[in-house]
């Protein structure tokens, strides 16, 4: 049998250039593009609990508070087992309590959390994880700043 070395050799001399890829097992090479796919499916996650979070949001909720905001955006954190939600306001000039929000999406994350279920095709419902900004351009470092 030969050893690894001698058949790496012999592929080299099979070759007009050999190539960063030359001699790499081709299962490796096609095993990549999978992780892609679960990528693909992760963001596509993300965006069905998007449109389902602005709807329950905007009127189900029952909440005057939380009306006042729309989902800017769902992002995993850090991966599709937990998803980062960050709510921005409406309006700019609405004065209000980042702290209170929070604790009312205490108060409704389990029903949130349903519906995001009965939306999804999932075995496992994903956690939810809230962030509020005080204005769509703000950045999460800038908000940490604040506080």
């Amino acid at each position: 049998m030969k050893s690894e070395r001698q058949l790496q050799e012999i592929l080299k001399s099979l070759c007009g250039s050999p190539g960063a890829e030359d001699g790499s097992d081709p299962r490796e090479f096609h095993k990549q593009r999978g992780r892609d796919k679960s990528l693909r499916k992760t963001y596509q996650l993300c965006k069905q609990v998007d449109e389902v979070l602005g709807y329950v949001l905007s009127g189900e909720c029952d909440d005057d508070v939380l009306r006042d905001f729309y989902v800017s955006s769902v992002v995993p954190a850090p991966d599709a087992s937990r998803l980062l939600v960050t709510l921005c306001p409406y309006f700019t000039d609405t004065v209000f309590q980042p702290v209170q929000v929070l604790e009312r999406l205490g108060h409704v994350a389990g029903k949130l959390r349903s519906e995001v279920a009965a939306a999804i095709n999932r075995r496992r419902t994903p956690e939810l994880m809230f962030q509020v900004l005080a204005s769509p351009a703000e950045t999460p470092s800038q908000q940490e700043d604040q506080q």
